[in-house]
Parts: C-alpha cells; sequence; structure tokens
C-alpha cells in the first residue's frame, strides 16, 4: 500500500469513535500498511537544529504514538522527526472513555486522554527495539502520572532514562488533561523542576512544551528561566482549553484540550513572541493547526525553525506529508530562500 492509498481509505474509519479509529489507524502503521514514501527530499528543506540534523522540519507531535509502537513506519512516511510519549514512570488508564472527539465542521479534535500510556519499561524496550540508525530524528516527551508524583523526582528520573535512547526529551508540563499539570509553568516552580533535571548534564537536549493559554506577561520569565537552565528549545504550543466562538461541531462543548485549525492563530501569535523574546537563545518549534505547506511556512516565518502536525495528520493522513514537504520547499524557492533556515523568523 501506498501512503496515498492509505489516505484514500481513511473515511471508511469515520464511522467509528474517534479513540477506536486512532487504534487501528496505530496499528496498520505499526504493521506498515501505510506504505512509505520514496521521495526525496529537496535540499532546501534539510535544516540544523539543537545539535541535531533534521532531513526536513515537519515533524509528529507527541500523543500520536505514545507508547512508540510505530516509530520506524511513522518516519517512513516522510516526516523529519517523530516524538514519541507522553510517557509517564508508571503504567496508566487516563481519563474514562469517551475522551477524544472529532470536530470535523471545525477540522479541529478535542482530547482528554490523560496520559494513557503502558509506562517508561515498556516504552523503552519498544525504544531499545529499534534498528539504528533511524531515518530521522526521534524525541521522547515525558509526564508525571495523575496519583502520586513528584516533579522534581520523576522528571529528572525520565529524562535520565530515556535520554540514551533518544536523541532529543521534551518535558511536557502543559497538557490540560492531568489535574494540576499546567500549574509547573509558573517561574518558580519551573525553574525548581530543571534545577532538578539539569539539562546541560544529560548531553542530549531537552526542549519545554508549553500551553497556549499562559498570560501574555508569563512569557517572558519562562523564557528566562529555560535559557539560564540550560533548555534547548520550547514547543509552541499544546492544545488550548479555550473555545473559540466560531466553532460548530455538536462536540465543541467537550472537556479536554482543543488542537488542529482553531489553534493555528492563537499558537502562532504566541510563537511569534516567543521569538522576538529569545531573541535566538533557544530554538522554537511551531505546532497548533498546521494542515498544509503554506501553514507551515507561516510557523516557520513566525520564528519556529521545526513544526509538529498531529489533528492535521489525522485527518489528511500518510499523504499529507509528501505533500506538505513539496509545499513548503516551492514556497521557499518563490520567496528565495535557498535553505529553511534563512525563513526563521522573517515574519515575526
Amino acid at each position: 500500500m501506498t501512503p496515498s492509498l492509505a489516505s484514500a481509505l481513511m473515511p471508511l474509519m469515520r464511522g467509528l469513535d474517534a479513540e477506536t479509529a486512532h487504534g487501528i489507524a496505530l496499528k496498520a502503521l505499526a504493521m506498515g500498511l501505510a506504505g512509505r514514501d520514496e521521495a526525496a527530499d529537496a535540499p532546501s528543506l534539510a535544516t540544523r537544529a539543537f545539535g541535531l540534523d533534521f532531513r526536513n522540519p515537519i515533524g509528529l507531535a507527541a500523543g500520536f504514538d505514545k507508547d512508540a509502537v510505530a516509530i520506524l513506519p511513522l518516519l517512513r512516511l516522510g516526516f523529519g522527526f517523530v516524538e514519541a510519549g507522553t510517557v509517564t514512570p508508571r503504567p496508566q488508564e487516563g481519563n474514562p472513555r469517551p475522551r477524544l472527539f472529532r470536530l470535523t465542521e471545525d477540522a479541529a479534535v478535542i482530547n482528554r486522554m490523560g496520559f494513557n500510556n503502558a509506562g517508561l519499561d515498556s516504552y523503552l524496550a519498544r525504544l531499545r527495539d529499534l534498528p539504528r540508525p533511524l531515518p530521522g530524528v526521534l524525541g521522547a516527551n515525558v509526564g508525571v502520572n495523575k496519583e502520586g508524583a513528584d516533579p522534581e523526582r520523576d522528571y529528572p528520573a525520565l529524562c535520565r532514562a530515556v535520554a540514551p535512547l533518544a536523541d532529543y526529551v521534551t518535558i511536557n508540563i502543559s497538557s490540560p488533561n492531568t489535574p494540576g499539570l499546567r500549574d509547573l509553568q509558573g517561574e518558580a516552580r519551573l525553574a525548581s523542576i530543571l534545577d532538578a533535571v539539569a539539562p546541560p548534564a544529560l548531553d542530549k537536549p531537552v526542549l519545554v512544551k508549553l500551553a497556549p493559554d499562559l498570560a501574555e506577561d508569563a512569557l517572558a520569565p519562562i523564557i528566562e528561566v529555560c535559557v539560564t537552565r540550560g533548555v534547548a528549545g520550547l514547543i509552541i504550543s499544546n492544545t488550548t482549553i479555550a473555545r473559540p466562538e466560531t466553532l460548530r461541531s455538536p462536540h465543541k462543548g467537550e472537556a479536554g484540550g482543543l488542537s488542529g485549525a482553531p489553534l493555528f492563530e492563537r499558537s502562532t501569535e504566541m510563537l511569534a513572541r516567543a521569538h522576538k523574546i529569545a531573541a535566538g537563545r533557544l530554538v522554537l518549534i511551531g505546532a497548533g493547526g498546521i494542515s498544509n505547506g503554506a501553514q507551515a511556512y507561516a510557523k516557520i516565518r513566525a520564528g519556529a525553525s521545526l513544526v509538529q502536525l498531529y489533528s492535521g495528520f489525522a485527518y489528511g493522513g500518510p499523504a499529507l506529508i509528501g505533500r506538505i514537504r513539496r509545499e513548503l520547499a516551492a514556497l521557499l524557492a518563490r520567496d528565495g530562500f535557498a535553505h529553511v533556515a534563512d525563513a526563521v523568523g522573517t515574519g515575526a
């Protein structure tokens, strides 16, 4: 099967509830049934960020492959990098179902999954079994359990465990579906966690993933904390608890984090602000609402060195990755940029 055919077959699963369909899709990916994209990347898409070389700047966000069951097949679809997780120290079931909702009319998703995953031991075993070298960059996204969490204990332990098996590590303190997690974004608490993690000692880049719902005056102190503690970059942003008035889906009132098209403007504005404040001291990854090359390009011009997809991939399927790569390369050429890095922040 080819990525295009796999995408064409996706409407057959629209009759299933969203979480069941996602599980089937992940199993099919793990079995290699979505095929692979053999097309070479345009030379302009190659880029270097936080000391790593990326074949292209298009990544898959955490949350899609929580347990690292389909890393290699996902990279073979053409992603430049895949971020697996969020993984927690102990297995947990997450919140009661239903907890994942398609907002088809809005090209959006609401989830309140609650860090459902098989736990760190299972996650590490799968990372160890991956054939190396991988055809792309691997990120590990870590979080804390809902019960019995001690962030200053758990985040350092998680980072030390996954760092030898991943190319970079992301600290997730911004999911809205674990009670109290977003409180860890406060300046003092984040500093305490990062002091415990000690990013420079890990010998792998450490990133922090932020929520788009931060108060505007909270962003600068967070960036300063991250810079002074040796954090390599920020992912902007996670899902939002806001509900734009433009939403039309009957699921718009569901609790949880909203992702997809309605998040694009909000997250891109935050990205541009972070780019100005960080002033080159942090690498930024833009996430939120990307479903085509123009939107990926807008994130890059707002300050992102790399971008990540989630909801756009869930709707567009495997063929979307090759399409975004082609569209982005064409836009770079149109505007006279020889490399992705040349366009970063030019519209901020």
